[in-house]
């Protein structure tokens, strides 16, 4: 009896407490979190690569710097989302395509802290530089799979249609580690590039790598050479871990989008394509063939063409990756645009820089190809306008 008194009493407790605990956020509240469907060995595959990118911060005993610009990959992504001004990154090079020209001082990224008993970086003299807000984690899987047959489809270079848009892709070259794709598209020694506020990376393998060395000072087995001394080193981080965070960042869900049955929600979308806001921000692509069953040809809304477009002067920052012209920016997807403030600190730091607080203030500051949406944007009612910013803080 006195047993059972004990049991009953544990359960009550038990109870008790998981009445005090918080509820579990909403699905479509949150960024972070797998795609559904994974197998069970995929999901502890992105258990390890999650584990890895928002767990493990880097020390000097682990490899950090000496110079560097964050310790962890989580401390620029809080919880898969937009970075902040805090977090934002500096990039400098050259004004042309011909290849950045400061690679062997220090470029393409300015690393602006440093262990003790060391300096940090300082943008040489000469080169031009442009200011990079960590993105949006979420869904890179999907934006990964798309064909490259898919993306020169929406390519319009010479404007054929006569909307005033002219996007094409950023065609560059891929390090030694970066395996193209079987169906890859090739042109004059070059490929189709998705990844990076100019479309200048090709995959997620080659964002991570990039990512743990321009921004931690970290080499791996497919980076030898250490952004310091600019010599090649002994690996810091193990390719086990990089291929774990490739994977997770390849199989993080999609956002999902809030209230979308709503009435002026629906209104607001309608706007949005009617105006031709569309004509960059695609809403709907699709995924190829992938071994991961759960990414394999599905349909997805991310609210980008992939491709870059000229912004006009207003967003030309004087500095280039790939074939990219110093104005020409790629289409930034704006699904979890809604979620945005979470990681930001309650309020928007919106376009590559997060110069704008506002998605109305990012709105106006586009330019370039889009200037065609932008008049039609203002010449809708201030009830219109309000039903498409509505629209959009639901993705």
């Amino acid at each position: 009896m006195k047993k059972l008194f004990v049991v009953i009493g544990l359960m009550a407790l038990a109870v008790a407490c998981s009445k005090l605990e918080p509820p579990a956020p909403v699905d479509d509240q949150v960024l972070d979190g797998p795609v559904d469907g994974l197998t069970y060995a995929q999901a502890a595959q992105h258990g390890q690569g999650d584990a890895a990118f928002t767990g493990q911060v880097f020390t000097k005993q682990t490899g950090l710097g000496p110079v560097f610009v964050a310790t962890s990959c989580g401390s620029c992504h809080s919880g898969d989302g937009k970075g902040h001004p805090f977090t934002t990154l500096t990039r400098f090079g050259q004004i042309d395509s011909t290849g950045n020209h400061f690679l062997n001082q220090g470029g393409p990224q300015l690393q602006d802290r440093a262990l003790p008993g060391y300096q940090p970086e300082q943008i040489p003299a000469g080169a031009t530089s442009a200011k990079f807000t960590p993105p949006t984690n979420t869904g890179l899987g999907f934006l990964e799979l798309v064909p490259d047959v898919d993306i020169l489809s929406m390519s319009d270079p010479d404007d054929d249609n006569g909307d005033g848009i002219r996007g094409s892709p950023n065609w560059n070259g891929l390090p030694s580690f970066v395996t193209p794709e079987p169906n890859a598209i090739k042109r004059h020694g070059k490929y189709i590039c998705r990844f990076g506020k100019k479309a200048g990376v090709y995959n997620l393998l080659q964002q991570t790598v990039n990512a743990y060395n321009q921004d931690i000072g970290i080499t791996s087995a497919f980076q030898l050479n250490d952004v310091y001394s600019h010599l090649d080193i002994d690996p810091e981080i193990s390719t086990n871990i990089i291929n774990d965070v490739v994977f997770y960042l390849q199989t993080l869900k999609a956002p999902i989008q809030r209230n979308q049955n709503d009435a002026a929600v629906l209104a607001g979308k309608q706007l949005f394509i009617d105006i031709n806001c569309s004509g960059c921000h695609r809403p709907e692509l699709k995924t190829g063939i992938s071994p991961v069953e759960a990414l394999s040809n599905k349909k997805f809304a991310p609210y980008t063409d992939l491709l870059l477009h000229d912004m006009g002067p207003g967003l030309d920052d004087g500095y280039t990756e790939g074939n990219a012209k110093t104005s020409e920016w790629r289409t930034a997807p704006l699904w979890g645009l809604g979620l945005a403030p979470k990681s930001q600190g309650g309020q928007y730091f919106l376009l590559h820089d997060g110069r704008a607080n506002s998605i109305e203030e990012a709105i106006q500051l586009h330019g370039g190809e889009a200037a065609n949406a932008i008049s039609a944007y203002n010449e809708l009612t201030e009830a219109e306008r309000q039903k498409i910013i509505k629209f959009l803080k639901t993705l």
